[in-house]
């Protein structure tokens, strides 16, 4: 399980650049961020203390175990992108998959000890589903921008990290069923994503 939470997001990273065209831009910036990032937390730990299984675990699942550690590097991309720091290819799950790479390191190392298959497993699924979902709402107003689009992307770009947030406070909380339910639908963005990917190649 270790392995997969090392290998997953580079794997992941990889599957896609076989298949959409260049790279993206910033990529040296992400993986330089990332891990100054990685390493900050590794040696402060989390910000929230969880409590049992209520509203406090849910919270520490969306700040310092799924979501935050995913919108992080979209909003610094999209401040980049801003300030014109990067050039070339806009290409905002790119730019999240390469942060999150050392990221997922450490978080293997630190999470290694606990062999817990929801933090080693479920999480980094977690991550990619967002990286990838997320930027596909943001893609989508880019690409098409209507009324309604523009309703359908924020409501994603909204519920997609609180959606990925139950999926850990579900199984945490051994509602497996309910955690599998919502991990389908969280990675439904991401298999349109990939769909869109392969066609625009």
């Amino acid at each position: 399980m270790v392995f997969f939470c090392l290998l997953w997001v580079p794997l992941f990273y990889l599957l896609r650049r076989s298949f959409t065209e260049g790279g993206a831009s910033g990529g040296v910036w992400a993986l330089i961020l990332g891990s100054i990032t990685a390493i900050v937390q590794f040696f402060l730990g989390y910000f929230i203390s969880p409590g049992g299984f209520g509203f406090s675990r849910w919270f520490f699942g969306f700040i310092d175990i799924v979501s935050l550690p995913v919108i992080i590097p979209l909003l610094v991309y999209t401040l980049l992108l801003l300030v014109r720091g990067v050039s070339g290819n806009i290409d905002f799950t790119s730019f999240a998959l390469l942060w999150l790479i050392p990221v997922a390191g450490l978080r293997a190392i630190g999470w290694g000890a606990a062999n817990d298959a929801i933090l080693l497993i479920a999480v980094p699924v977690l991550w990619t589903a967002q990286a990838a979902g997320i930027p596909f709402f943001i893609n989508l107003v880019l690409d098409k921008f209507h009324w309604y689009t523009l309703i359908i992307s924020v409501l994603g770009i909204l519920i997609l990290p609180l959606l990925a947030a139950s999926v850990y406070w579900a199984f945490f909380s051994q509602q497996t069923i309910i955690g599998f339910i919502l991990l389908f639908a969280v990675n439904i963005p991401l298999g349109f994503s990939l769909v869109f990917d392969i066609k625009k190649s």
